[in-house]
């Protein structure tokens, strides 16, 4: 009796829930929407919105005539970007700085990262950490100011030491030569420490099992650090690296500027410093639009590529 008492209980159909619909489930999840609308309402505004100032692009804008009453010229603004002596040069100092960028500096953090996480001692590795954090909330301007006190040959710090090691000075500030590295030198410094941030972060969630079992098995910190905690960041290096594409040919307005002179402009010229120089100095509104759009479909199509590549090797993507 008691058997069939069983069989009747696992065969009654079992109740299922009712389904929600779409806004009973945002009202569910009010506070989570709640929390979400200011970065909605920051992307709206400082985001989405301006993207209709690409349209500036495929005409002779006037001030005078307004957004809408200015002529459309299709893609002649382009024509002529294309064709300006300008291009090449601009196209290759970009290229080359973002090469030096992508080969010396994205590296950094993560062997930072990896250095830090083999810090034992709390409080030490806790000063190293603010030590490398300081100088990415320093201004570009500080970080300029710091290159000069250092570089300059009128009593610059360095050039005393090389001056007194090998008897000359070398121009640091104005060879162009010295350009570049002195540009990668400083990004560095600056934010090597703030780019560990995220891969200490992924570094937290790291079991301690896998090391203890390398450890068992014989494994140095070396043996550990390649097999278990490099591993781990592949997922996090592979994203970074795909979002650090879609800024391939954005340099950074300010640091160059500031670092530029009539003695290195030839290898310092970049587009975002073409885009200051031809859209407020020159009054070029819609030419200048014109290079901002093509730096942007640019890294959008570099975005679109190393995402598929990663996925193609077996590695997440961003979507």
């Amino acid at each position: 009796m008691s058997r069939l008492k069983g069989e009747s209980a696992l065969q009654a159909p079992l109740k299922v829930p009712p389904k929600r619909s779409r806004f009973q489930k945002i009202l569910r999840d009010k506070w989570m929407y709640l929390l979400l609308l200011p970065g909605v309402i920051y992307f709206l505004l400082f985001k989405i919105l301006p993207m209709w100032g690409v349209l500036l692009a495929f005409q002779n804008y006037s001030p005078f005539l307004g957004f809408w009453g200015s002529e459309w010229v299709g893609f002649e603004h382009f024509q002529r970007f294309f064709s300006d002596p300008d291009f090449v040069r601009l196209m290759r100092n970009t290229v080359i700085l973002a090469i030096y960028d992508l080969i010396f500096f994205f590296p950094a953090p993560i062997i930072l990262a990896l250095l830090l996480n083999e810090v034992r001692i709390s409080i030490y590795k806790r000063t190293i950490q603010t030590l490398v954090y300081v100088p990415h909330f320093m201004s570009w301007v500080i970080i300029a100011s710091i290159s000069y006190v250092f570089l300059t040959t009128s009593g610059g710090i360095i050039n005393v030491l090389v001056e007194r090691f090998t008897g000359s000075q070398i121009s640091f500030l104005s060879h162009p030569d010295w350009f570049r590295p002195m540009i990668i030198a400083q990004i560095i410094w600056k934010e090597s420490g703030w780019g560990t941030v995220i891969f200490l972060a992924a570094l937290a969630g790291v079991s301690q099992e896998q090391y203890e079992a390398a450890i068992v098995d014989g494994a140095g910190r070396f043996r550990r650090m390649w097999h278990v905690t490099l591993p781990a960041l592949r997922s996090t290096i592979v994203i970074l690296l795909i979002l650090r594409l879609g800024n391939f040919l954005d340099q950074g307005f300010q640091q160059i500027y500031l670092m530029t002179n009539s003695l290195n402009r030839d290898v310092a010229d970049v587009f975002d410093t073409y885009v200051y120089f031809m859209g407020i100095t020159q009054g070029a509104f819609s030419y200048s639009t014109a290079v901002g759009l093509f730096k942007a479909v640019v890294g959008i199509i570099l975005i679109f590529g190393a995402n598929h590549l990663a996925k193609r090797f077996g590695q997440g993507g961003i979507f």
